[in-house]
């Protein structure tokens, strides 16, 4: 590590961005014996560690504690009763802060260990091997590296009738500021029901906020398909949160967000939605200014910077991962761009497979989605001639999953399900899903079947431990294969 004031006018490997992609790509350029330099002006693990990822789970988790106290208070469950329940949201903040401090002081030492350089500032491009650093503490450097990593990764996209920033009623935030609220907002309305949408309003929703989500196409979570969707649907109902569909947000009024409805549900209408804050959660951005790409002659696509299968750009020894490289805009993706990167750079035969990158919800119910969905299966396999076979198992029958759901009164719809996809020739695996409760802990093994190329005998013979949730996989694929034995 060098001294603070004496940092490197050279090094092999200059990794610009010390999110998910980057620290990851400098540890493993560290491993193996490379020269790396990682420069960042904000605390080491990106948007995902800081103000993303970690911070949301955090406060998920504090709002399910919460939620689950104060039900006790109303219905006793298991036989446990209490008396009254609070929420003080500052100390909250502060627990996950610590959280936070904690996991950046963990990355910090990881890079340091591998060898690499931490530099806290910003790095500007000046051509495609030369970069002029600003440090936090006002210094001035120019690096000159073998290689580059872009690893800049994204940001909130703003609306521009929607833009950041104190309003009349209070504010419109972005889920940066979401997740630094002191108090907890007496009415909250989510622009967009995606996946962070929903996570923090459901959240918010537990720990007391009246809560409205605002979303344009027809259904939550468009990307996934409806039979994923309606379990979490029906709890947001029931912890009382509205939802729009087919609604648009076109501007604010002195009380709130003027929004138009459409659709046979709601007919044309506009309607004001008083709020004390307005989240905005329509998607992410990804940083492509600030780092100098009008100074280098990079290919593009669309708003992303274009790579191949080994995370090389159009500029020879310019490489790029991440968010700023397109969707999914996923921290393990990133990752494992970041090693992929570090090991192409020294000359090893690596590839970034995409085959297998889980999608999660992490709402309540949990939602998880592993390579292809029914209609994504039914499409590519039909263009071949191949049938698609289906296995589903629902959790309303799994034991373990009835000793984690305090309300036995709910239906068993709202229990969630497991479903495997697979080509009914010789029965490969294409595509895991799930939702319900505790489902996300699960993504590991149905990223791990389909990246391996298991068969449904492959799932259906191994011996799942008892009583466990994970037990649902291996009954969704005995089903497919016609012998379910629970279901």
């Amino acid at each position: 590590m060098t001294e603070a004031g004496a940092e490197p006018t050279t090094t092999q490997v200059l990794i610009i961005g010390g999110g998910p992609g980057g620290y990851v790509a400098g540890i493993r350029a560290g491993q193996l014996g490379l020269d790396v330099t990682v420069v960042d002006a904000q605390p080491m693990g990106g948007t995902c560690l800081n103000v993303g990822c970690i911070p949301s789970k955090a406060i998920i988790h504090a709002a399910d504690e919460f939620a689950a106290a104060r039900a006790k208070t109303d219905k006793p469950e298991m036989g446990i009763s209490v008396a009254a329940v609070s929420i003080d949201l500052a100390a909250t903040m502060a627990w996950k802060d610590d959280i936070v401090g904690r996991l950046n002081d963990g990355v910090t030492g990881l890079l340091k260990r591998a060898g690499a350089r931490v530099i806290a500032g910003r790095a500007e491009l000046i051509d495609g091997k030369t970069a002029r650093v600003t440090t936090n503490d006002g210094e001035a450097l120019t690096i000159a590296a073998e290689h580059v990593v872009i690893a800049t990764g994204s940001a909130p996209i703003e609306l521009r009738h929607l833009p950041f920033g104190e309003t009349a009623f209070g504010a419109v935030i972005s889920s940066t500021e979401a997740l630094a609220l002191d108090h907890v907002p007496e009415r909250l309305v989510v622009v967009g029901g995606g996946y962070i949408g929903l996570e923090l309003g459901e959240a918010f929703a537990k720990l007391g906020s009246a809560v409205t989500v605002v979303e344009a196409e027809q259904q939550i979570l468009p990307l996934y398909d409806r039979r994923l969707t309606m379990p979490l649907g029906r709890k947001l109902k029931r912890l009382g949160v509205e939802v729009l569909t087919g609604a648009r947000a076109i501007g604010l009024d002195p009380t709130g967000l003027l929004v138009e409805v459409g659709g046979a549900d709601y007919g044309n209408e506009r309607r004001t939605l008083p709020a004390d804050r307005v989240l905005v959660t329509v998607g992410r951005r990804p940083v492509t200014d600030g780092w100098g790409l009008e100074n280098v002659s990079l290919t593009m696509n669309d708003r992303f910077v274009a790579i191949d299968e080994r995370c090389h750009t159009s500029m020879k020894n310019v490489w790029a991962i991440g968010d700023v490289t397109g969707e999914p805009m996923l921290a393990h993706r990133a990752m494992k761009q970041g090693e992929v990167v570090a090991e192409a750079i020294a000359g090893e035969p690596t590839v970034f497979d995409a085959r297998a990158i889980p999608a999660i919800v992490f709402t309540d119910p949990e939602i998880v989605s592993v390579g292809l969905g029914p209609d994504e299966a039914a499409d590519e396999l039909g263009s071949i001639g191949v049938e698609v076979v289906e296995g589903r198992f629902s959790l309303a029958a799994n034991g373990r999953s009835m000793t984690l759901r305090p309300d036995q009164n709910a239906s068993a719809a709202d229990a969630g399900f497991f479903r495997i996809l697979a080509r009914a020739d010789n029965h490969l695996v294409v595509g895991i899903q799930a939702v319900g409760q505790g489902v996300a802990e699960l993504a590991a093994a149905f990223g791990l079947a389909v990246e391996m190329g298991a068969r449904l005998e492959d799932i259906a013979d191994t011996i799942h431990a008892h009583p466990t949730v994970g037990e649902g996989l291996a009954e969704a694929s005995a089903a497919s294969l016609g012998h379910a034995i629970h279901g």
